[in-house]
């Protein structure tokens, strides 16, 4: 009499990993993310651990949470796995100030990012 499965989000070859609340704004996220879309995953980490963005350390946990989710969960080869789709959207925006010059009031936005990674098991052709 319990509930019914819920169905999977991605295919059977896939697997998919999500950080939320990101200390950072989507476009310097993006930047990163766009390092490693279409990659093998080994480069991928490769790539991510010698990069000199500081959200990068962010993105290589993401990614080996994914790969961690394809071995363990649904039993996918990590060595045949890429990145399929590494994509980043907006969260909430901390909105803070100064006091300016003249009583004028100076925003500060504080943009938060969150992250998703999807990897995907292909086949070497030989």
């Amino acid at each position: 009499m319990g509930k019914d499965k819920n169905p999977r989000r991605v295919a059977d070859n896939e697997a998919m990993a999500k950080l939320r609340m990101l200390k950072t704004s989507p476009q310097k996220l993006n930047l990163v993310a766009g390092l490693i879309r279409g990659k093998k995953v080994e480069k991928a980490l490769t790539d991510l651990t010698f990069s000199k963005k500081r959200i990068a350390i962010d993105v290589k946990k993401c990614l080996q949470s994914a790969i961690a989710n394809a071995e363990n969960n649904h039993g996918l080869d990590v060595d045949e796995l890429v990145v399929a789709e590494a994509y980043v959207g907006k969260n909430l925006v901390m909105k803070r100030g100064r006091p300016r010059a003249r009583g004028r009031f100076g925003r500060i936005h504080k943009p938060f990012a969150e992250l998703t990674i999807t990897v995907r098991q292909v086949e070497e052709t030989a």
